[in-house]
């Protein structure tokens, strides 16, 4: 009897054990997270955020929400992993404009060229009230999908090429720049007298070396990391236009959270924001792969003052021509409100 009591007690407490287990894995949340940088948080603003991101979010709720990256497209392009988590198929992605493009149009509001005076200036306006509206009409507009915040992709575009240096307008005609298939892009280069030529990213650098295209136009921490100065003679800091990342999950995964997990979530969006901005900055600023470096290896210029004020004269028009054309009377409403707050921005001055 003996024996079989302490049999019986055995395949309780086994049987209690393996319940617990049970319960705990389906206690467990997973958010599976796809993006298309490398996979280090020194390397890439993408990646500094989806690592700070995962580490908060994870120790936060001691384990209950487990973040799994997929980097270096793992999972697909971009483009596909916002379909991915529109169908729930992955929970979350940051996506570039050009990605979010095809869903959500009205994304090329933020194509007006020369607006931004400073980096400053773009981290007032998308964590203000421009930022919390194109979150809603994104949330709105693309089913499935719950916007959280708008990382750095690395910064200002600057634009490289192999033909000559841009000092003036006139330096930039016929020189073919590779852009986003965003029509806004294109419509940029074309104002500017250059000719453009909208490549999928994977494209770029063996167009560049082929002479497919002269040159193409991206922040210094992507000219750096996809060695653009292997193939490319000329460097041009022009700071026409910042394109931030979308950070996305899946609607019905946020929704299925508690209020506590998804203020967890906000606020682990919120540090891997702030990191991805510093990491941004960083690498501008390093040696070896920021502005410094690539100086050794290319010829480096900045356009003057006045030259910017052509520049932006020339480009602006255009982009506000497309978007009463194309986007409609909701695209204009979201680009004057885009105008104002970055006014304001730019007109902030840190601490005063």
């Amino acid at each position: 009897m003996k024996n079989i009591l302490s049999k019986l007690t055995v395949v309780s407490v086994l049987s209690a054990s393996l319940l617990v287990t049970s319960m705990q894995a389906a206690a467990q949340k997973t958010i599976r997270f796809g993006h298309d940088n490398k996979a280090d948080v020194m390397e890439n603003p993408a990646h500094a955020f989806a690592g700070v991101f995962k580490n908060i979010v994870e120790s936060a709720t001691n384990g209950e929400i487990k973040v799994q990256i997929y980097p270096s497209n793992q999972l697909g392009s971009a483009k596909e992993h916002v379909q991915q988590v529109k169908d729930g198929i992955i929970q979350a992605t940051l996506t570039s404009t050009g990605a979010l493009s095809s869903y959500y149009p009205r994304i090329g509001v933020l194509d007006l060229a020369f607006a931004f005076n400073h980096n400053a200036a773009t981290y007032d306006v998308f964590d203000g009230e421009f930022g919390a509206t194109l979150a809603k009409d994104i949330n709105k507009s693309v089913d499935g999908v719950k916007v959280l915040g708008f990382p750095d992709t690395g910064g200002f575009f600057s634009i490289t090429n192999s033909v000559r240096a841009i000092n003036t307008l006139e330096d930039f005609k016929g020189i073919r720049i590779r852009t986003m298939t965003l029509p806004s892009h294109q419509k940029i280069i074309q104002a500017l007298g250059g000719e453009a030529y909208p490549l999928a990213w994977g494209e770029v650098y063996s167009s560049l070396q082929t002479g497919v295209i002269d040159g193409q136009m991206n922040p210094i921490p992507t000219v750096s990391f996809a060695k653009f100065n292997e193939v490319q003679e000329y460097l041009t800091l022009t700071n026409h236009l910042f394109a931030p990342y979308t950070f996305m999950l899946n609607d019905k995964f946020y929704e299925s959270l508690t209020e506590q997990e998804q203020q967890i979530i906000r606020y682990a969006t919120h540090s891997g924001i702030i990191a991805s901005r510093g990491i941004a900055r960083a690498i501008e600023a390093s040696e070896d792969r920021g502005l410094a470096g690539l100086a050794k290896k290319m010829k480096v210029n900045s356009i003057s003052a006045k030259e910017r004020s052509r520049f932006k004269a020339a480009a602006e028009p255009a982009i506000l021509s497309h978007v009463k054309e194309t986007l409609g009377a909701e695209g204009v409403e979201l680009l004057n409100l885009f105008i104002s707050e970055v006014e304001k921005a730019n007109n902030n001055t840190y601490l005063r």
